[in-house]
């Protein structure tokens, strides 16, 4: 495998769900020996949180699952980020409203729910920033099952 693919996480902030999906689904490309093939990387439509670590209760979760976000730094999603990935995968529908208005001005790779990718009935990856660690924990188990159903899209695009 010769190409690359690379891959964006968005939420709001970039401090909860997308760096939570970008540090679950580097496990699972690491996992699968991909890692030369896919740049993964994540961000936020909101700029209140940029330089910010994850969320505590995040960095917590994802360690309960031997994954280490705690070295991510928020940025802000920008319309480059378009031209630069092959995949916008986006956590509900504010985050794809918000990133098609920049897509139908800039054009690029059209944005999508990441959740699209996995078996689930959900839609969209909830923001638990509001609640408890229980969560956390959801989003964590909704972002393993897209991030094995992406991984098999890309290996399928990587062939």
């Amino acid at each position: 495998m010769s190409k690359q693919v690379s891959v964006l996480f968005v939420c709001l902030g970039n401090i909860c769900r997308s760096p939570s999906a970008e540090g679950v689904f580097r496990s699972l490309v690491e996992k699968s020996g991909l890692e030369d093939s896919i740049k993964i990387d994540s961000c936020g439509t909101g700029d209140w949180h940029i330089g910010k670590a994850p969320d505590s209760r995040a960095t917590q979760a994802a360690r309960k699952r031997g994954i280490d976000i705690s070295n991510l730094r928020a940025r802000q999603f920008v319309a480059d980020d378009l031209d630069g990935f092959d995949y916008v995968l986006v956590m509900d529908q504010q985050n794809l409203a918000d990133v098609t208005d920049i897509w139908r001005q800039s054009g690029g790779t059209r944005p999508e729910l990441f959740l699209g990718y996995g078996r689930s009935h959900h839609q969209e990856v909830p923001d638990p920033y509001y609640g408890g660690t229980d969560g956390f924990e959801f989003v964590l188990d909704l972002i393993h099952e897209a991030g094995e159903g992406l991984l098999v899209d890309i290996r399928e695009r990587l062939a």
